[in-house]
């Protein structure tokens, strides 16, 4: 990795890092996300000149960033619950959790749950009215209507 001199104590070994694109396969990620994380303050690579560089520690924080985002917290969430552990860094976001943070998320998404199921069943009622008039068979929209929300189901 081209490291010049007067920076390659600012990072560990090459084998022990990896540039924002390595990291962006490694997670899934794109190159976006990871540079907008950075913009937000949640993550800090190694910066040699233009590129940057991921270290362990780097690796960890966007593995909770990931966690936190899978369970519905926002951003702003994760970072505060991040930086409320900043002396000690936190290994499991689920750990950084208290019971309130817990019962609280889980309310906020069992009613985003409510939510989606009812708009899911406007739409398949909705479907099947239109289905009804044009004379599509009942049976192939029910199909349709699954594998459709099969394709887009997170």
């Amino acid at each position: 990795m081209g490291q010049n001199s007067s920076n390659s104590k600012d990072f560990e070994a090459p084998e022990d890092v990896l540039t924002i694109g390595e990291m962006a396969r490694e997670y899934g990620v794109t190159l976006r996300a990871l540079r907008f994380y950075e913009d937000r303050g949640l993550l800090q690579p190694i910066r040699n000149g233009v590129t940057r560089f991921y270290n362990a520690e780097a690796r960890a924080r966007l593995e909770l960033i990931l966690k936190g985002k899978q369970l519905g917290f926002t951003l702003s969430e994760i970072r505060d619950l991040i930086a409320n552990h900043s002396e000690e860094p936190v290994r499991s976001f689920e750990l950084s959790l208290d019971e309130t943070q817990i019962l609280a998320q889980l309310s906020m998404l069992q009613r985003q749950r409510d939510d989606i199921e009812r708009a899911i069943e406007e739409l398949r009622q909705t479907q099947e009215r239109l289905a009804g008039s044009s004379g599509v068979p009942h049976a192939s929209v029910i199909a349709a209507s699954g594998a459709s929300a099969g394709a887009s189901a997170p």
